[in-house]
């Protein structure tokens, strides 16, 4: 069992929690994810490692409220416990040897592309932020992004923060500003990674996306986080999560995600009801 210590409601539909995982903070390094279960009878859920404290034995990991076993963590109190916890799994992203870094995070996917710009920080490089939201009410990490940036670029569509417009915007602006990037790496929703590895592309500037598929055992062996890369099957829980972006098949990656939508809103109405009946009681 893995006690939460510390809770906080970053919008209104993302949450933080940090869990006592002493094995998990010792080893684990940005890029990398745990799977954990809420319960003994609970499904398998893969999220990122937003931070880690080896001092203190703890993991911080990010999610937003979209489907029954987010609900069921959301409700889980401070001083709770959850059932498994396991990790770190994946491999690490790679920060040694790059000089100048930008990197663009969209939605709660920021909370995976924070780490890595702290990582890139303490590893000395040029680190280039571009944050994007819908809108203000929706901003998350914001005072951390800009701790561990040299330069730090906020959207939002509405523009009721930040600049107006999209994250490739501010990209393609900084690029033709004279901005020269060793790396792009990009965490966010499928389709806007997709635009941001166009207009690297364009550029011709590595870029590597976190793919996060639906993932069930985190050693490959299930097959329901494969994607198609450079034309080649991968296993995002083992060969990943980070891709050459150039390379990976976005349309595919977002077909297939499409396919468990409907029933993971059918199961978060089913989850949310019960809890309301419980507080009725």
């Amino acid at each position: 069992m893995f006690r939460i210590v510390r809770r906080e409601e970053l919008n209104p539909t993302v949450t933080l929690l940090e869990i006592e995982a002493p094995r998990v903070a010792r080893k684990a390094k940005p890029g990398q994810f745990i799977i954990l279960r809420v319960d003994e009878m609970g499904e398998r859920m893969p999220l990122t490692i937003a931070d880690s404290n080896k001092e203190t034995g703890t993991v911080t990991i990010i999610f937003q409220i979209v489907g029954s076993t987010t609900e069921k963590l959301n409700h889980v109190p401070v001083g709770g416990f959850i059932a498994d916890f396991v990790g770190p799994l994946g491999r690490p992203t790679e920060v040694e040897g790059l000089k100048k870094v930008a990197v663009v995070g969209g939605g709660v996917g920021s909370a995976i592309a924070y780490p890595v710009a702290k990582a890139l920080h303490e590893a000395g490089a040029e680190v280039h932020s571009v944050v994007g939201f819908r809108n203000k009410d929706l901003v998350i990490l914001e005072k951390e992004f800009r701790a561990v940036s040299d330069k730090f670029v906020l959207m939002s569509d509405d523009g009721s923060v930040g600049e107006k417009g999209l994250v490739t915007d501010a990209l393609k602006k900084l690029i033709e500003s004279g901005e020269q990037y060793d790396e792009v790496i990009t965490i966010g929703p499928l389709v806007m990674m997709k635009f941001v590895s166009l207009v690297t592309k364009e550029y011709g500037i590595k870029t590597v996306a976190s793919m996060n598929p639906v993932m069930i055992d985190g050693t490959g062996m299930c097959g329901g986080c494969r994607l198609t890369v450079g034309g080649q099957t991968k296993f995002a829980c083992v060969d990943g999560p980070e891709f050459d972006a150039h390379q990976i098949d976005f349309d595919e990656a977002m077909e297939r995600s499409m396919m468990y939508r409907p029933f993971e809103r059918h199961q978060h109405e089913d989850t949310c009801n019960l809890f309301k009946k419980a507080e009725e009681k």
